[in-house]
Parts: C-alpha cells; structure tokens; sequence
C-alpha cells in the first residue's frame, strides 16, 4: 500500500456519443484530455492523414498560432502524440498546423477535435485482450455505439448495442449474443487470459449496455452470467444511463468555471495528464481547485465522480515507470 502523498488520476469511464455537443466547456475539456491520452496509449487507432489532423488540433490548442519567432524547425517533435510516429508524419502535423489553422482558438480546436475523434472506430475503447477460437490475439471493447472486436489494428466485429441479446461468461470463456437484420443470430466467443479477466470484461459489458441501451435507469435490471439452471455471478449497473444524464446536462444553469489549461510535454512515463487548473465559483465540487496531486481522503474521492454527467473513474497509480497499464495493440 502506497503511502501519501497519492497520485490522483481521472478517467472517463463511459464516453459522450456526442462529445462536442456536452453543454461546459470544461467537461469537453476534460474528454478532449482522456482522447488526447487514448492517442498517445495507441487506443485511439486512425489511418495517418486523421493522425496528423488531430495532432494539429492538439498543437493549437496547446501552444496557439505558429510564430516562427516562438516554433523553430521540428517543434512538433517535442509533443508526444502517439506511441511512435514517422518524421513525414511529424512534418505533414507541422504543415496543417501552420496553414491551416491559424487564428482558431484553443477552444475551437478542441472541439475540433472531438467531432473527428468521435467519427473513429475505436473511439471511447477500453480494450480487453483475449483470444479467439482460433487461438488469435484480439481485444474486445465497448464503445457508445456498440461491441467492437480489434484484430491486427482493425475492427473485425462490430454490434450495435441493440442487436446484442446476451453477454454470458463462464470461466475464462465470454460468449455475445446477438440478432442482426433479416432475424440472423450469431454466437460470437472469445476466451480471457483468466476467470477474474473474464468477469471484469462481462461486468463491463453489462454496465456499458445498460448505460447506453437504456432509456431510464428504472429499467436496469440483475443480470446473471450463466444459464438459468447453473449457479453464476449476478450483477446490477447502478448509476444514471445516457439518455437521462445529457438531459440532466442540458438543465444546467450555473456559471462556467474559468479554465487554465498548461502545456506539458510528456515524458512517455506519466499515467496521468496534469494539464489542467480550474477556477471555479461556489457549488462546484471543491477537488477542482487543486493540481493532479493530493492527498486523498475517502471523503474526497467520494467526490471525485460526476461533473456535467461525465462519469469519472479516480485510479490511484504507482509512481513507477514500470507500472502496468492497458496495452492495445499500436
């Protein structure tokens, strides 16, 4: 058990269908950041010339205009967007930047960004590694719209959240059911390296499908892994679906909190993106006020879960390098 100081990060837990669409730009904001990260980890998977794109977006709403005084040759390399880049990359991120960009505001950009991240495949995926029936690597994730299955960095599957029937787990063995058009069934099943991993990835899949499927939260219902006539794990999604927080999001009336947002070049190590320092009025929940580090009392994390309906997740984390964290393929 780690001692305090603890290392406080968050995460965005289930993702916005329509990020540029969230009312606060703080909220928009704090996705931006978890996006910008999912690129980075190689979960945020894009052919080059979206790579660049969103690179771009990311450089103008960090450091503004390019200023020849200000940005010397290769400037973009000192940013870390993605796992690993080309140098060609690296300079087509520096063209859009400097011709195509120019006088857009951080803001702006921001959002930008988001419509574009939003149009991709893996979009808001947190990818479980498993193996197909054949003994093939894949990762399995749920998104807003669906269940995807990735194999060699390519969406091989894909189920819209109301053609799946039934996701059901036994052992290390994960089973998705699912009614496509025409009334055709298919079985699709895939094996976790271990039971404790197939059970958290069925966890998540009935909390995702319960959160975006769903109309009201009155309508979530336990769910059981296994058939009727066999002892399994049960499990209830508990919390406010989609549909019932952006709504909730559009009823706000408060004032904005002033934002302050810091560039900083990652070292490659970081779990966590200290971008972020807001100014906030009364009402708003007092863990914004403070930098990424803290130390944390139970009250506080308690806290640390809702803003504008964004559900967020805190993860305290090692200050190790060696640290693990979820791999997708890049």
């Amino acid at each position: 058990m780690e001692t305090p100081p603890f290392t406080m990060c968050l995460r965005v837990k289930f993702y916005p269908p329509d990020p540029a669409s969230l009312k606060e730009e703080i909220t928009r904001y704090l996705v931006f950041l978890q996006l910008k990260r999912d690129l980075y980890h190689g979960r945020l998977l894009c052919k080059t010339s979206d790579a660049a794109m969103l690179a771009a977006y990311i450089l103008q709403a960090e450091i503004g205009d390019y200023d020849p005084g200000k940005h010397p040759e290769g400037y973009s390399s000192k940013f870390q967007f993605f796992p690993k880049h080309s140098e060609k990359l690296e300079r087509r991120i520096a063209d859009i930047h400097k011709t195509e960009l120019i006088g857009q505001k951080p803001e702006i950009s921001e959002r930008n960004f988001l419509q574009k991240a939003q149009m991709l495949e893996t979009y808001g995926v947190d990818p479980h590694p498993c193996k197909d029936v054949s003994g093939n690597p894949a990762f399995l994730a749920f998104t807003p719209f669906g269940f995807v299955v990735l194999q060699g960095n390519k969406r091989v599957h894909f189920l819209k959240w109301n053609e799946v029937t039934k996701l059901k787990f036994e052992g290390k063995t994960f089973h998705i059911y699912a009614n496509q058009k025409e009334d055709k069934k298919i079985i699709l099943t895939y094996f976790a390296p271990t039971p404790e991993a197939c059970k958290h990835l069925w966890k998540c899949g009935v909390e995702n499908q319960a959160f975006y499927k769903l109309e009201k939260s009155s309508q979530v219902r336990t769910v059981s892994s296994s058939n009727l006539f066999f002892k399994g794990s049960r499990f209830r999604y508990s919390g406010r679906v989609a549909k019932e927080v952006m709504e909730q999001s559009a009823k706000i009336k408060r004032e904005p909190p002033e934002i302050h947002s810091v560039s900083v070049i990652s070292d490659g190590h970081s779990r966590c993106t200290p971008l972020l320092w807001v100014r906030v009025r009364p009402g708003l929940p007092a863990w914004l006020l403070s930098t990424y580090h803290h130390s944390v009392d139970s009250e506080v994390r308690s806290r640390c879960t809702v803003l504008e309906g964004l559900l967020l997740w805190v993860e305290e984390s090692s200050p190790h390098p060696s640290s693990p964290t979820h791999q997708c393929v890049c």
